[in-house]
């Protein structure tokens, strides 16, 4: 890829001059920041976005894809961090969908049984253990990102991109695709890697480019390298990973949730549980997705009827109250910033003030709000919380995912509030990013807030949480001190393996 550039309106530059090559045979890693342009190079290399500017050559052939089936001629296919797959279908069918020719019959109906067995044939020369007929909203997520790798692997090509492919991976599954990729890697595929993970990056590459700010810093051999080193390249400046933590001095009960239970669909999805969070400490929550922790969220925060069971904050029972009652009670983060965190095409303004609003402090007259206190308010957090922008008014929409998460942890974080429940805070953000954020959560919890974090990432429950709690199948599995326990430990349960049922 030569002299790559790509510009969105009105003036965003995602992408500037970049100049980058991929050699056969290797495992490739891309590092950087939120908005570096990571993700934004390589849809163009697999055909998704057209560059504003270069020229690109495989194998030693100028091209120019303006769709992924262009890019999957020429052997280079993508697997997303969101799984791009039907629920409904059975696996086979989701890895033909799209390239259904060759299994069409002389009639247009797609071949079934030949389907089926192309599939399987594909999974079997790879060493995939899948059961091509399984349905697949039944199967794990680790399951299903096999799925997506076979899916590439049936159009046979010779490029692999894995975008943040661990995100939602236990420690043990994120081993077994390593293996996985290692394996695709002896047979001559060439991978590249898409990840915010440091230690994996590592951990899997033969080189590494690390991109800031639309612009290659460099790339290196894994050779000697550290973990630090990279930060620096990534962010220009020395990154803190472990934050220091003090002890805990957990005070009084805060949250009380006493035999929660949750049904939707008429099934138990959560179940019964109890648990509580005290003044001063973090509370982690770990599992794998899909086991509870977002019904638990819902029931919270008041979006999922609670159907036994009852939740006490501060004394004050919130069983039953809507969400905004709740929130004289709570601060929220949700896990998606851009559809429940955010309203995307206001102001940073406007989102900084949601929720505050309902407090006499930024009144006019009684009932109108006091935008001149909302200004000042609003600035006042912008600097608080470093946020990148050109000013308050500026459309949240603009700004990169650091920023607007920044955006709404500074809003949640400045309730006057006495728990905070934070659902994955850090959720796809870089090193300095998370690096920012973990300060200011240790700052709450040093300030006596009660806080609730679920998160899948187990380094930063790890570093975060006075206790932990591992979820599965809806219920509390066990409950752990992270000074006491390991990882594999934590992930054992978590699967239900290894004595850990």
């Amino acid at each position: 890829m030569r002299g790559i550039y790509k510009v969105y309106p009105p003036e965003v530059v995602a992408l500037e001059d970049v100049i980058w090559e991929l050699r056969k045979g290797e495992i490739h890693s891309i590092v950087g920041e939120n908005g570096a342009g990571k993700s934004t190079l390589m849809k163009i290399l697999a055909g998704l976005i057209k560059p504003s500017a270069g020229s690109m050559y495989v194998k030693g052939e100028e091209v120019s894809f303006s769709a992924p089936h262009q890019a999957i001629r020429k052997g280079i296919g993508m697997v997303h961090q969101e799984f791009m797959l039907i629920p409904s279908f059975r696996i086979y069918e989701n890895v033909i969908l799209g390239s259904e020719k060759a299994v069409t019959n002389n009639v247009g109906f797609i071949n079934s049984v030949k389907a089926r067995n192309m599939v399987k044939e594909v999974a079997e020369r790879y060493g995939f253990q899948i059961d091509v007929d399984a349905v697949t909203s039944e199967v794990s997520v680790a399951m299903q990102q096999k799925v997506e790798i076979l899916k590439q692997l049936y159009r046979d090509v010779d490029i692999l991109i894995m975008d943040e492919p661990t995100a939602v991976l236990t420690p043990q599954e994120t081993e077994e695709l390593f293996e996985r990729l290692r394996e695709l890697n002896r047979r001559g595929k060439t991978i590249v890697f898409i990840s915010h993970k440091l230690d994996e990056v590592l951990q899997i590459s033969d080189r590494i480019t690390v991109l800031r700010k639309g612009r290659k810093i460099g790339t290196v051999d894994n050779d000697g390298i550290t973990k630090r080193e990279l930060a620096n390249m990534m962010v220009g400046r020395d990154v803190v990973f472990t934050v220091s933590k003090s002890s805990s001095s957990a005070g009084k009960r805060v949250l009380s949730v006493r035999e929660l239970t949750v049904r939707r669909d008429n099934s138990i999805e959560l179940g019964p549980l109890s648990f509580d969070v005290r003044e001063g400490e973090v509370v982690g929550v770990a599992g794998i997705e899909g086991n509870g922790q977002f019904e638990l969220v819902e029931a919270l925060i008041g979006t999922l009827p609670v159907c036994g069971g009852k939740i006490y904050i501060d004394e004050v029972e919130i069983t039953h109250m809507s969400t905004r009652q709740r929130r004289r009670y709570m601060g929220f983060v949700s896990q998606d910033r851009k559809y429940t965190g955010l309203a995307l095409q206001s102001t940073i303004m406007k989102n900084m003030i949601m929720t505050h609003h309902i407090s006499r402090a930024f009144a006019k007259m009684g009932f109108a709000i006091n935008w001149g206190k909302v200004g000042e308010f609003s600035r006042t957090l912008i600097n608080s919380y470093a946020v990148i922008c050109r000013g308050t008014n500026e459309p949240v929409s603009t700004l990169s995912g650091g920023n607007q998460q920044k955006v709404v942890v500074a809003r949640e974080f400045s309730l006057d509030v006495p728990f905070l429940l934070l659902d994955q805070p850090t959720r796809g953000l870089d090193v300095g990013t998370i690096e920012f954020i973990h300060r200011k959560i240790l700052q709450m919890r040093a300030n006596g807030m009660a806080i609730l974090l679920i998160s899948a990432e187990l380094d930063e429950l790890f570093t975060l949480s006075d206790r932990l709690l591992v979820m599965r199948s809806g219920k509390i599995v066990a409950e752990l001190l992270p000074n006491l326990t390991t990882k594999e430990d934590v992930g054992a349960y978590m699967l239900g393996v290894g004595g850990h049922e």
